[in-house]
Order: C-alpha cells, then structure tokens, then sequence
C-alpha cells in the first residue's frame, strides 16, 4: 500500500509520556538478550566525524526481534564549546509483520532514557555484590537520571555521591533524583580523588568540556568504572583487570580515544547481551578492577522508542504525513 500514513512524534509529543526506570531497563534487558541469542540485530554504526567543524554524523540500523520492528536512525552533532551544541537525532520505526511505517520520532528523549538503563545493567553485571557506595560524575543530561536507573538495579547501595562543576546541573541531578526517592539523600563532594578512592562504582558522565580523566587503577579494588559519556582517562580500557562493553564492535567506532600506545584496542572480556543471557561473566574475581564501556545500539532505542510511540498514538499525539501517494 503506497498511501500508508506516517505518524510523526515531535520532541514536544514525546517529552511527557510517562515510563518509569524500571520499565525501561526491563525493556532493554529483553532486547539485549534477544540481541545475544541472534533473534536481534545491531550491525555496526557508520560515523562520518567532521573533525575541522567538530561536528559527527552516525546513522544506524536494527531490528528488535521481541516487537519485530526494523528502525533506521541518524544523529548529527557540532560543538563549538559549552553552551553552543546543536544536536538532531531521529528514528524511523517499522512494523516487520505488516510491513507498515509505525512512526518517524525525535530520539533525544529515547537516547536519554536507554543510555542510563544501560549503565544501569553494565553495574548490575560489572559490580561486586558487596559494592554499596556509588559516585556519579557529571550533571549533565545523563548525571541527571544516572542514579534513578542505578537504585532500580542495586536499591541496597547506602551511599551516593555527586561531583559536578556547575551548580545548576548539580542542583538539576538533586531535583531529579528527588522526584524518585524523595527519601533518598545524594552527597555532593568537591574531593573527586578521595571520593574515586572510597567508591565501589564509578559513572563518568561528565560532558566534552570535562578536565576528568579517571583511572581504572586508581579504584580501590573490585570497584568498577563505567564510560557513559567523558570522563576517563584514556589508559582506562587498558589498565583494567577485566573490561566489558555494551558491543565490543561498537566500542571500535566510538571508543577509539581507548587504544593502547600501538593504537590498538584491548579486547573486552565479556558484552553485555551476553552477560544477561547467562553467557558471560561481569568479572572474574572479587577484587578485579572492572571498566564497562556502554556505547548506545540502536536495538535499545528501538524497544524504547516503539513503548514511547504506542503510548503517544494511544494518545491521539503527533500528525500523520502521507509522503508514498
């Protein structure tokens, strides 16, 4: 049928749709799993960086074999520094069974959403059972919902701990985490180097303009350091008694500031998908030094983003395009 209408969500549709922590992260477990047992799949993203505009394109393909909806999406990003970013991302969801276009969507809310879920798992597969202290740096739109995601997986951690540089991003990641667990206190500290010291995890989330550089050696033992977006040293990856990553091939198009001095990267102990599936271990030992590389697969965004759209149509949300008549 050629006159299918394409119903397209706006970031305005999207913004308020209502999903909670744990349900993104069941849903992105599902989809990690179907991922490992080959009824997903994510091939490789293509980045195009643009590095005398400092700016990167990437585009991506997926089909969730839970939903069976095949997806493309397209992000585009050029930064001239803190406060002058311009960022476009979307994706385009099919339903594979009826070969119907279900909705073409701003995916930054998606993104926002998926990546913390994944952090969120990289811990539950990466960190001790002991572990009950977690430091996030950062305080940017990942530092904002970083710690929600964190106690759905590991609601036993005690202590939380905050470093950021820039009170209203500090200020944003307490009023978030509030909403969730109004009970719940963060502790902000200005002693990154004893706080990486006494943490069990540690998520760099920090944004491009961060002077972190965290070392995988500088944990204490068995404590583990997540990548979500900048903040660790670029020995991190090879320092580490044990590394996993969300896709080892993603880690190769994205991670590519890890590679040792011979400009190779390190080979990852375990992925993700397969450490859900039970195919896989987070760590060998108790006291091994664990580093988690989470890289986005669009197969996350598209378990997301078909939750988010099903919601919005239920709601009579967005505008139909007839662009095939």
């Amino acid at each position: 049928m050629t006159d299918m209408p394409l119903r397209v969500l706006s970031r305005t549709d999207l913004a308020d749709i209502a999903i909670t922590p744990a349900e993104v992260i069941s849903l992105v477990r599902d989809v990690y799993v179907t991922l490992a047992q080959g009824e997903s799949r994510n091939p490789a993203k293509i980045a195009l960086p643009l590095p005398e505009r400092d700016s990167v394109s990437y585009s991506m393909l997926g089909y969730d074999g839970s939903r069976h909806v095949v997806a493309f999406k397209t992000s585009y990003k050029q930064e001239k520094g803190r406060g002058d970013k311009r960022y476009y991302t979307t994706i385009t969801l099919y339903d594979d069974d009826s070969g119907a276009p279900i909705a073409l969507m701003d995916c930054a809310r998606i993104g926002a959403l998926r990546t913390p879920a994944a952090t969120a798992l990289l811990v539950e597969a990466g960190a001790a059972p002991s572990a009950r202290t977690a430091l996030l740096i950062g305080t940017g739109t990942q530092g904002q919902q970083a710690l929600p995601y964190l106690l759905a997986v590991r609601p036993d951690l005690d202590r939380l701990m905050l470093y950021g540089t820039y009170d209203a991003g500090i200020a944003a990641v307490l009023e978030t985490f509030a909403q969730h667990h109004p009970d719940r206190t963060i502790e902000v500290v200005t002693d990154l180097d004893g706080a990486v010291a006494e943490a069990d995890i540690v998520l760099a989330a920090s944004g491009p303009a961060t002077k972190v550089k965290i070392r995988t050696n500088a944990l204490k033992p068995g404590a583990v350091l997540v990548d979500v977006g900048y903040g660790v040293a670029d020995s991190a990856l090879l320092d580490a008694d044990y590394a996993i990553a969300t896709s080892a091939g993603q880690l190769a198009v994205t991670g590519k500031y890890l590679a040792g001095p011979d400009g190779t990267l390190r080979t990852v102990d375990a992925e993700l998908p397969h450490i859900l599936a039970g195919r896989g271990a987070g760590r060998k030992t108790p006291e091994d030094r664990v580093f988690a590389y989470n890289s986005g697969l669009v197969v996350t965004d598209i378990a997301v983003g078909h939750a988010l759209a099903q919601r919005a149509i239920e709601e009579g949300r967005g505008q139909e395009l007839r662009l095939w008549i």
